[in-house]
């Protein structure tokens, strides 16, 4: 009894397409050899199955159907372009109305007889006569097992059409039921593929058939598989046949591509997209000694700012926040989470101002008008729409702040984005230990870099040091200080370390912050990059030059 539609789901294993459905309403699972009486019935209820009986009378009957069924010709496919000679070949029979083909069968072996025909019709639907349960590949059973070169198509036709392109010298196969069971069929004839030192895919020109080349050859042992790629004129081997363009498909075969791992790529096949790679955009910092070392701020890069507590990393923040308002025209985002944004926005206008106006006293010696002329000049005009803040001091839900930092850089443009700080995100992390959470934090702000392109700059806490001296002290920084976990060094592309005795008797030594980089993936530069010294009545750091690396000879 011949199928009436094939590649329905299994209410038995659960395949997705390995049913066939007859016309009385019973059908068969190819994948586990399921026979379903009523098949909408097992759908409908998931009730019990029956297998198929497999007796060697059963077996014949299917096979004795199958052939008795099949009338046909062996004819050239004048409506595919194969000629006779491989249509025979291929043991491809056509019938005929009125002088036109209607019907292609196509002939299923197990053992070198024939189980089943694969019919179709000119409305280019398929059906099936007998039972093609364990037959192999499509013209399987021509070739010998070994040799150097088979290739594997996702048609019947096509089969016929690339063994006709390449001279009729080569192997070619087709799966059986196109590229949603590519696989399973693959499988089922891996010893024989297996056996060829190069397996040639050649799946169709469409989305389907590409994403089902690359499952297939994940299949095959590596470097075996070699991908043929049809430029975009062509929709597969048959097509080419039809357009008599038989050395452009010849070129394309011996080019094939052999498949390579998502992440591993062959150097010398991308040498325009090595040359033609685009100039990280990038924003100098405020001091010069840190550009020395790292060429700047660039964009895609994650850059983590660390330093013990009240050490000025808040400070440098802000400088850089105010930087890269005033200095470029990107946009910019602040996640600052021990903060209300208005003290955040009196920062970076502190820095503008060139006083503290988040002090209040300090605030009442600027008149209002003095503070909305450089609130606009900032925030208003041409800078319109540039700046973003986080505006939910206390409520850092961690799921809530990543999905901020997104739309800061996706729906508001943001370039540029700074978290302060680390820890006030872990805090936000209700179980767990404290390492575990800051590396999936960490992963996420990468991620977040990598997935949008934007800069960002993220302070981190150092972790307290065993002795006599600590941080305060000015004790020189390393990466084995970063509190919690080794990612945060791993993960970003620059750590720069803030150092200050907070206790020397001088003034100016206490005052005086010295800029240490600990990795620049960049630049690879590491080690003293500058001094900055702050200015208590402004609230301002400057640069300084030190003539060894702690010890200040001008202001």
């Amino acid at each position: 009894m011949p199928f009436i539609k094939t590649n329905l789901p299994c209410p038995s294993c659960g395949g997705s397409d390995p049913v066939a459905l007859n016309k009385d309403g019973t059908a068969w699972c190819f994948s586990c050899e399921t026979r379903f009486p009523d098949y909408e019935e097992a759908c409908e209820k998931d009730s019990t199955v029956f297998p198929l009986p497999d007796t060697t009378s059963d077996i014949k009957t299917y096979r004795n159907n199958a052939m008795n069924e099949a009338e046909g010709n062996f004819v050239g496919l004048t409506d595919r372009g194969i000629s006779a000679e491989t249509a025979k070949k291929y043991g491809v029979k056509a019938i005929q109305q009125g002088g036109k083909i209607t019907k292609h069968l196509y002939p299923y072996y197990v053992s070198n007889e024939i189980t089943a025909y694969k019919i179709r019709e000119s409305n280019k639907m398929f059906t099936w006569r007998g039972n093609s349960q364990g037959s192999g590949l499509f013209g399987e059973q021509l070739f010998q097992a070994g040799g150097k070169y088979i290739t594997l198509v996702e048609g019947e036709c096509d089969a016929m059409a690339a063994y006709e392109l390449l001279g009729s010298k080569w192997p070619v196969v087709s799966i059986k039921n196109g590229a949603s069971g590519a696989v399973r069929d693959v499988k089922n004839s891996l010893e024989f593929l297996e056996s060829f030192d190069n397996v040639i895919i050649n799946f169709d020109n469409d989305k389907q058939g590409k994403e089902a080349a690359v499952k297939v050859a994940r299949v095959l042992s590596p470097a075996k598989a070699k991908i043929l790629s049809l430029t975009s004129d062509f929709k597969d081997a048959n097509d080419m046949l039809r357009q008599r363009r038989n050395q452009t498909y010849v070129s394309l075969w011996w080019n094939a591509k052999t498949y390579t791992p998502s992440g591993v790529l062959n150097v010398s096949d991308n040498k325009e997209k090595f040359n033609n790679r685009e100039r990280k955009d990038s924003v100098p910092y405020p001091w010069s000694g840190l550009n020395e070392k790292l060429y700047g701020i660039r964009q895609g890069e994650l850059i983590t700012l660390t330093g013990g507590t009240g050490l000025g990393k808040s400070s440098i923040t802000r400088e850089i926040e105010h930087w890269l308002v005033s200095q470029t025209r990107d946009n910019v985002g602040v996640i600052a989470l021990e903060e209300d944004w208005r003290r955040t926005v009196d920062g970076i206008l502190s820095i503008e101002a060139n006083a503290r106006l988040y002090v209040d006293q300090v605030r009442e010696e600027f008149t209002q008008e003095q503070l909305d002329a450089k609130f606009s000049k900032l925030f208003e005009g041409e800078n319109k729409d540039r700046v973003w803040i986080h505006a939910h001091f206390g409520s850092n839900d961690l799921d809530e702040i990543f999905s901020k930092i997104r739309f800061m850089v996706v729906g508001c443009g943001c370039k540029w984005i700074v978290v302060d700080h680390l820890h006030m995100l872990v805090s936000s992390v209700a179980e767990g230990d404290e390492r575990r959470n800051i590396d999936n934090i960490m992963t996420k702000l990468r991620s977040i870099v990598e997935e949008t392109g934007a800069g960002m700059i993220l302070v981190s806490h150092l972790r307290r040091i065993e002795g006599n001296r600590g941080h305060e002290n000015g004790v020189t920084v390393g990466l084995n200080h970063l509190r919690g976990s080794q990612s945060i060094a791993q993960l970003s592309d620059c750590v720069i370390a803030l150092e200050r005795n907070q206790q020397a008797d001088d003034l100016i030594e206490s005052n005086t912050t010295h800029l240490r980089v600990l990795k620049s993936r960049y630049t690879g530069d590491v080690g003293m990059a500058t001094h900055l010294l702050y200015n208590r009545d402004t609230g301002r750091l400057s640069e300084v030059n030190v003539e060894e690396e702690d010890e200040l000879t001008s202001l």
